[in-house]
């Protein structure tokens, strides 16, 4: 851990950026008192949920969400049908007379 004035971190910005980038915190006095500390980024957490993996895709610029968003409408039912067989049986017989 590395200790350091503001005036000092000012005039060596770059130089205490790579120390944070290399792991080491960094911690920043004004008249020897802290005020702030330079820390070695985090490892992103994985998002689990589907809203979490969206909101990570738009804070990255990768997506935009619609402005509208109206629940999905279910699918019609489906009207029971007949077999394949059947369908074929029923055809073959209007067209016997042909």
């Amino acid at each position: 851990m590395v200790t350091v004035g503001i005036k000092v971190l000012k005039d060596n910005l770059s130089a205490y950026v790579r120390k944070a980038e290399a792991g080491e915190t960094v911690l920043v006095t004004d008249r020897g008192k802290v005020v702030a500390e330079l820390v070695p980024p985090r490892a992103p957490a994985k998002p689990s949920t589907t809203e979490e993996i969206l909101g990570q895709l738009e804070r990255e610029g990768l997506l935009i969400r619609a402005k509208n968003r109206r629940p999905w409408k279910k699918p019609p039912q489906r009207i029971g049908g007949v077999p394949f067989e059947q369908l074929m049986r029923e055809h073959d017989a209007d067209r016997e007379d042909r």
